[in-house]
C-alpha cells in the first residue's frame, strides 16, 4: 500500500519511466494481447486433442447394434401420429412406444407463467427408464431429444426421436450396462429440458412462480453425462458436435473428444461450429481456418446463449453435448441410422465404463478445430494483457495525483494529513453510487417499463421494452451532452481511476466463467477507454471523435449494430430497407428474449449489461464530458 499512497514513491525512476511512456506502454500490450491471441489459431501454438481419462475405453468395444430397420419403422408411424396432432406432442403414442419396451415410463407436467402478462403455458415431458441389470441405481446417463411439431421453425427432430426409441429397444437387451438410462422426450425446446432438470435435482434455477417445474414420480441415479440428439433426417452427411452451455460454461473436453472419435471412426464428416477440417499448404489459408473457427466459438459463447438443450446440464455438474445430424444438401456422401446408431452405442457404452465423474481433462478451453484445443493456461495470457494496460493507465493517473498532492504539500507547507481534502469524497462518492443504482434500476425495471407500455399506450411486451430502453439510452446521452461543466482535476481523475479498476476487476471476474464474453468486451471498450483522459476546455482536438466513438460503445447502441449485422450476415441478398426492417425486429424480440432467459434459465447476460457495464460506460461518460484544468507536471 505504501506505493500507492506515499507520494515520494513517484520519484522512482521507474515510476518516472512509467509516467512518461504509458500510453505507448498500453497500446502496446492491448496490441499485443490481439496479435498472441490471433497467434493461438496456429498449430504451432496449440496442441492436438487426446484423453485423459483411460477408463473411457473409447473404441475398444465390440459395437452390437443395428438400428436402421428399426428406425425406419419408429420414424414412419411417428410422422402419422405428428400429422393428427400438428400443435402437440404425442404423448400417448410415446408412452406407449415405452411401455412395450418394458422401460419405467413417467410423464412430467411443467407450466410456465410468462413473467410480463398474465398467460400461463403448460408442457410435458415423456421418459422412460432402462434400470442397470449390474448396479443399484447410482448413476445415470441421460439420452434426450427435443420434440417439435410439424408446423416449427426449427429443423425436425422425428429421426431423432426414431433413433432413440430404437436405441432404447436395443439397451433394454443388454445386461452390461452399470448405469441407469434415461431416454428424455422434452417439449418446448429448452424450456421443457429446464424444467425436468429442476424437477429431478429438486431446485429453482430462475426466478421463482415463473417456471413451475413440478414433480417427478419417477428417478434414477446421479446423471453422469448426457447425449442430445438432432438428427433431422433418416441419412445424414455430417454431424456437428455442439457444446456452449448457459452462461458460457463448457462440458468436459474429453466428452467432446469421444463423440469426435466415435464420428470419425464411421467413416462420417465431423465438424465443429459446421466448420470441416481441412488442412491447407497454404499457412496463411491454414490460418484463416483455425481462427475463423475459434471466432465462432468465441462469439456463440460470449453470448451465453446455449446453442442446444445438453447446454442447460452443465450447471448441475453434468457433461452433456450435443450431435446434430444434417441431411443431404449436394454430392456429399450419406450415412444411415446403422453408422449413427452405432456412434450413440460407442459413446454411451464408453460413459458407461466410468468409474467416477469427469475429472481429468479441462472444463476450461477454446477449439480452433475438431481435433486440436487451447487450454487456459494460454488463452488467459492475452486477456491479461489487455487488461494489463487498464491497470497501468489507473496506476499512472494515481501516481500523477500523488505527484501532484506533494507539490502542493511543499508549496503550501500543509500537513499529509490534510492531503485528502483536496477531494471532495461526497462528490465522488455520489456520482458512482448514482451510476450503479441506475444500472440496478434499469436491471429491474421491465416489468415496470411493460406495464405503463401495456396500460397507458396499448404497447405490446416487445414494444414496450424497445421504447423504454431507446428513452434510457437517449436520456443517458443527452444528460451528459446538455451538461458540462467545470470540475476539480483531483475529482474527475480519482472517478476515472475507479472506473478504471472497476472495469479491469469486471473483466477478470467474467473471464473466470465466460471467457469469450471478457475478451469481446476489452477488445472493444479498452483500446477508446485508453484515450480517455481529464481534459480542459480548450483541449479539442479529436475530441469529438472520441465522443461519437463512446456514444457507439453504449451497451445498448453496440449490441443493436451487433444485431444489424448478425441479419446482414444471415440476409446479404435483402435490400437496405428489408434489413433495416428485419434488423429492428431481431432487435426487439433479442432484448425480450434477453431478460426473459435472465429470469427463467439464470441467463446472466442481460444483468452484466445493465448492472456492471451500464455503470462502467456512464463514469467514463462523467469522465469525458467534465472539463478540468490539466496540472503541471
Amino acid at each position: 500500500m505504501g506505493l500507492l499512497t506515499d507520494p515520494r514513491a513517484g520519484t522512482g525512476k521507474i515510476i518516472k519511466l512509467l509516467l512518461k511512456w504509458e500510453k505507448p506502454l498500453c497500446f502496446v500490450l492491448y496490441a499485443g494481447g490481439v496479435i498472441w491471441l490471433m497467434l493461438l489459431a496456429l498449430p504451432a501454438f496449440n496442441d492436438n486433442t487426446y484423453f485423459s481419462e483411460n477408463a473411457l475405453l473409447p473404441g475398444l468395444v465390440t459395437k452390437e447394434s443395428n438400428l436402421e430397420q428399426t428406425s425406419k419403422q419408429y420414424y414412419y408411424e411417428l410422422i402419422h401420429e405428428m400429422k393428427r396432432y400438428p400443435n402437440s406432442m404425442p404423448y400417448v403414442w410415446l408412452s406407449a412406444k415405452f411401455s412395450q419396451l418394458h422401460l419405467d415410463v413417467f410423464v412430467h407436467n411443467f407450466s410456465l407463467n410468462y413473467p410480463f402478462q398474465k398467460q400461463k403455458f403448460v408442457g410435458q415431458n415423456i421418459y422412460g427408464i432402462v434400470r442397470a441389470p449390474r448396479a443399484s441405481s447410482t448413476e445415470a446417463i441421460v439420452v434426450s431429444v427435443p420434440y417439435r411439431p410439424i408446423n416449427s421453425i426449427y429443423l425436425d427432430t422425428a429421426p431423432s426421436i426414431a433413433l432413440l426409441l430404437a436405441f432404447a429397444k436395443f439397451c433394454r437387451k443388454q445386461k452390461y450396462w452399470a448405469k441407469d438410462i434415461i431416454f428424455l422426450v422434452t417439449e418446448h425446446e429448452q424450456l421443457g429440458m429446464q424444467a425436468w432438470l429442476d424437477a429431478y435435482h429438486g431446485v429453482t434455477s430462475g426466478q421463482k412462480e415463473i417456471l413451475i417445474a413440478g414433480d417427478l414420480s419417477g428417478r434414477a441415479g446421479s446423471i453422469q453425462a448426457a447425449i442430445n440428439l438432432e438428427f433431422h433426417a433418416l441419412k445424414v452427411t455430417s454431424i456437428d458436435v455442439k457444446i456452449e452451455g448457459l452462461n458460457g460454461q463448457l462440458p468436459n473436453l474429453d466428452l467432446f473428444n469421444l463423440a469426435q472419435n466415435m464420428i470419425a471412426k464411421e467413416g462420417i464428416r465431423h465438424s465443429f461450429h459446421r466448420q470441416f477440417d481441412v488442412n491447407y499448404r497454404d499457412k496463411l489459408k491454414n490460418w484463416w481456418y483455425h481462427f475463423n473457427t475459434l471466432m465462432s466459438m468465441i462469439t456463440v459463447q460470449a453470448t451465453g446463449i446455449p446453442n442446444g438443450n445438453h447446454g442447460l446440464f452443465h450447471r448441475f455438474g453434468i457433461e452433456a453435448i450435443t450431435l446434430e445430424g444434417f441431411k443431404k444438401s449436394g454430392k456429399e456422401t450419406e450415412a444411415n441410422f446403422y453408422q449413427v446408431g452405432r456412434i450413440v452405442e460407442s459413446i454411451v457404452r464408453s460413459l458407461n465404463n466410468l468409474l467416477e465423474r469427469f475429472h481429468q481433462s479441462y472444463f476450461f478451453y477454446l477449439l480452433p478445430s475438431t481435433d486440436r484445443y487451447i487450454s487456459i493456461g494460454l488463452y488467459m495470457r492475452p486477456l491479461v494483457l489487455i487488461i494489463a494496460s487498464v491497470f497501468i493507465k489507473a496506476f499512472s493517473i494515481w501516481q500523477r495525483l500523488q505527484t501532484l498532492s506533494s507539490s502542493n504539500e511543499t508549496k503550501n507547507k500543509q500537513d499529509l494529513t490534510n492531503k485528502i481534502e483536496e477531494f471532495d469524497i461526497g462528490s465522488i462518492a455520489s456520482k458512482i453510487l448514482w451510476a450503479h443504482i441506475f444500472g440496478i434500476l434499469v436491471m429491474a425495471s421491465p416489468r415496470f417499463f411493460i406495464l405503463i407500455g401495456s396500460k397507458m399506450f396499448n404497447l405490446r411486451t416487445e414494444d414496450s421494452l424497445f421504447i423504454s430502453f431507446a428513452l434510457i439510452t437517449i436520456l443517458t446521452l443527452m444528460w451528459r451532452l446538455s451538461l458540462k461543466r467545470s470540475v476539480k482535476y483531483e475529482n474527475i481523475s480519482l472517478i476515472c481511476v475507479i472506473a478504471l479498476i472497476e472495469l479491469g476487476t469486471t473483466l477478470m471476474c467474467i473471464a473466470m466463467h465466460n471467457f469469450s464474453l471478457a475478451l469481446q468486451t476489452a477488445v472493444v471498450y479498452v483500446p477508446v477507454i485508453l484515450l480517455i483522459t481529464p481534459h480542459h476546455k480548450s483541449v479539442s482536438k479529436f475530441r469529438n471523435c472520441q465522443y461519437i466513438t463512446w456514444i457507439v460503445l453504449h451497451p445498448f447502441i453496440l449490441l443493436m449494430i451487433f444485431i444489424m449485422g448478425y441479419t446482414y450476415l444471415n440476409f446479404p441478398t435483402e435490400t437496405i430497407s428489408s434489413l433495416f426492417l428485419k434488423g429492428y425486429r431481431a432487435n426487439k424480440q433479442a432484448l425480450v428474449f434477453s431478460i426473459v432467459d435472465s429470469m427463467i434459465y439464470g441467463s446472466w447476460f442481460y444483468n452484466i449489461v445493465t448492472a456492471v457495464m451500464l455503470p462502467i460506460w456512464l463514469l467514463f461518460w462523467n469522465v469525458m464530458r467534465s472539463s478540468t484544468i490539466i496540472p503541471s507536471q
